[in-house]
C-alpha cells in the first residue's frame, strides 16, 4: 500500500520502520520538515512535507490535540482512510480528557466528515510497534480496530496483519470510547505500575 504518516515522533518512526520493512511505500509528513526528512531517509521512505496526500491510508501519529490541524494541513482528499492512533491524555498521561459520551476518534471524524476514520493501534506502545508484534512463545500483539466503514476497517486490518499484528474487530467507531480508556490503563500499567513499555493488552478466548 501507499501510506502517509502524519507525525515524526516515536510512533511515526516506529510505523515508518515496520511499514517499509513490510514493503509498503511510505510518505512522512511532519511539522518539523527536517525531522520528517531525516526519518524518511533513515527507513528509505519518501518525505514530501506540505504536499497533497494521495495515499491508500493516512496514519495520524500526532498528539490528539494536534491531530485535526495536522490532517487538515496535509490536504486530504475526500474518502481517504485515516487511522487514528491517538489518545486524549491529560498532561501527566495518567488520565483522559474525553470519555463516556465521545472519544478522540469520534471528534476527529466529526471534524473531518469527508474522511473514513478508523481507530487502531492506540493501545500499542511505540516500543512494541518498533520492536514488532511477535512476543515469542505464540504471543502476538493485537490491535483493536473500530470504525463505521467496513471496507476501511478491512483495509486497516490487512495493513495491521502485514506488519505482524493480530486484528480484533472492535465494532463501530463509538467503541473508541472503550479503547481509549484501555490505552489509559495500559499506560498506567507501563509507567505508573512500573511494568515497562514491552506490554500490550489482549483478549483471550477459550477454545
Amino acid at each position: 500500500m501507499n501510506i502517509t504518516i502524519v507525525g515524526s515522533g516515536n510512533m511515526g518512526s516506529a510505523f515508518a520502520k515496520q511499514l517499509t520493512q513490510a514493503g509498503h511505500r511510505v510518505n512522512v509528513l511532519g511539522r518539523d520538515a527536517a525531522k520528517a526528512q531525516a526519518l524518511a531517509a533513515q527507513y528509505a521512505a519518501a518525505s514530501r512535507p506540505q504536499t497533497t496526500v494521495d495515499s491508500d491510508i493516512v496514519i495520524v501519529a500526532t498528539a490528539y490535540a494536534e491531530a485535526v490541524a495536522a490532517l487538515r494541513a496535509a490536504g486530504l482528499r475526500a474518502g481517504q482512510i485515516v487511522i487514528d492512533i491517538t489518545n486524549p491524555l491529560t498532561a501527566d498521561y495518567m488520565g483522559l480528557t474525553l470519555g463516556h459520551e465521545t472519544s478522540a476518534a469520534e471528534q476527529i471524524a466529526a471534524a473531518l466528515p469527508e474522511q473514513r476514520v478508523v481507530k487502531a493501534f492506540n493501545t500499542v506502545f511505540a516500543q512494541v510497534l518498533a520492536d514488532g508484534a511477535d512476543f515469542g512463545h505464540g504471543q502476538r500483539v493485537p490491535t483493536f480496530v473500530a470504525g463505521d466503514d467496513l471496507q476501511a476497517k478491512e483495509k486497516v486490518g490487512a495493513l495491521a496483519r502485514s506488519i505482524g499484528f493480530e486484528v480484533i474487530d472492535a465494532g463501530g467507531l463509538r467503541n473508541a470510547r472503550y479503547l481509549e480508556p484501555l490505552a489509559g490503563l495500559n499506560i498506567y500499567l507501563g509507567y505508573g505500575a512500573g511494568l515497562g513499555t514491552a506490554i500490550a493488552p489482549t483478549w483471550l478466548r477459550k477454545a
